[in-house]
């Protein structure tokens, strides 16, 4: 359905891409949350948008999905995988939170 992907092992995938300039990084928290701290080139798409906005995912390439402990971005996954088809789903274990205590750069 999805994979799954720990902060240390994300970070390096984040690292080897340009500081995530170059993988798609969807973070699913609210605006509220993301405008706190969010993992720098993360783009917001809310959770809540997700059906509406599913065409903006790619499908050709590896999507990282991110929220502030992994639940929302799981959630996020199961509904991209079952009602859109994606197979290229990585789910950030953890979080927002576990990045930023593992003392990752974040942007505000």
């Amino acid at each position: 359905m999805f994979q799954r992907i720990q902060i240390p092992e994300f970070h390096q995938v984040w690292k080897s891409n340009g500081n995530g300039k170059a993988c798609c990084i969807i973070d699913v928290r609210t605006p509220e949350e993301y405008a706190q701290a969010r993992v720098p080139n993360a783009k917001l798409l809310p959770l809540d948008t997700l059906p509406a906005r599913a065409h903006e995912i790619p499908k050709d390439s590896d999507v990282y999905l991110i929220c502030r402990s992994g639940g929302r971005s799981a959630q996020a996954a199961q509904f991209l995988a079952q009602q859109r088809g994606h197979d290229r789903l990585v789910n950030i274990e953890g979080g927002t939170l576990a990045w930023i205590e593992a003392g990752h750069p974040v942007e505000r």
